[in-house]
């Protein structure tokens, strides 16, 4: 389960990375007030009528630019004083939450039981009701 939920969490931080850092261009084209061609990635395809010799030159051609993040690494000192000491303080008040439990010792691990002879239930009429 922690397995599954590790591999799951580290392919859902890759893909919020990869979305972050995408950048597109949409291109539109309108002839007048109607849309007639819309393309991402590449030119949007005209209608046919030449915008240059065009007298009322209705065509238009609309680009919006969606830029992805460039900068990924952001540093420690361009935090200012306050949000510091919160990332210090909660960092050490997290990583102490999980402190370990000493180390228990068995002293009898590496030896068998002893063979039982007799059933001391028995010999001693002793049973659990």
């Amino acid at each position: 389960m922690k397995k599954a939920f590790q591999n799951s969490s580290s392919v859902l931080l890759a893909l919020m990375v990869l979305f972050s850092t995408l950048s597109f261009t949409v291109d539109k084209h309108f002839c007048g007030s109607f849309l007639v061609d819309k393309a991402i990635f590449s030119e949007a395809e005209t209608c046919g009528m030449d915008m240059e010799n065009a007298v009322d030159n209705c065509c238009t051609n609309e680009k919006v630019v969606v830029d992805g993040q460039d900068e990924l690494k952001h540093s420690f000192e361009s935090l200012d004083f306050q949000q510091q000491i919160f990332i210090a303080s909660f960092s050490f008040s997290y990583l102490n939450l999980f402190e370990t439990l000493p180390k228990e010792v068995v002293p009898f691990k590496d030896y068998s039981p002893p063979l039982l002879v007799t059933d001391i239930h028995l010999v001693d009429q002793v049973f659990l009701i």
